[in-house]
């Protein structure tokens, strides 16, 4: 895809000799290629990989999260409890 792009550019870099409106046809397909590949290697704006990373990652730390509180909530309740007898 991205060979026939730049191809494409060069086809239309050479027809701007002849119009200039080819040659903003290919800063356009210029910019086009340059943004795509940019959100491709991830540089881009947040793509559908991102909110699925993004949620996967906060799933497993509500779980964690979870489990954590579960295993230490009697040791948390025993030294509440020794805090309120020192009081």
């Amino acid at each position: 895809m991205f060979v026939l792009a730049l191809i494409l550019l060069v086809i239309l870099f050479g027809l701007g000799f002849v119009n200039p409106l080819w040659w903003l046809a290919g800063a356009v397909l210029l910019f086009g290629v340059v943004r795509g590949r940019a959100r491709l290697d991830g540089r881009g704006g947040e793509t559908d990989s991102d909110y699925a990373r993004y949620r996967d990652d906060r799933v497993r730390r509500e779980r964690w999260d979870r489990r954590y509180r579960r295993q230490n909530r009697d040791r948390w309740t025993r030294e509440d409890r020794r805090d309120e007898d020192r009081s």
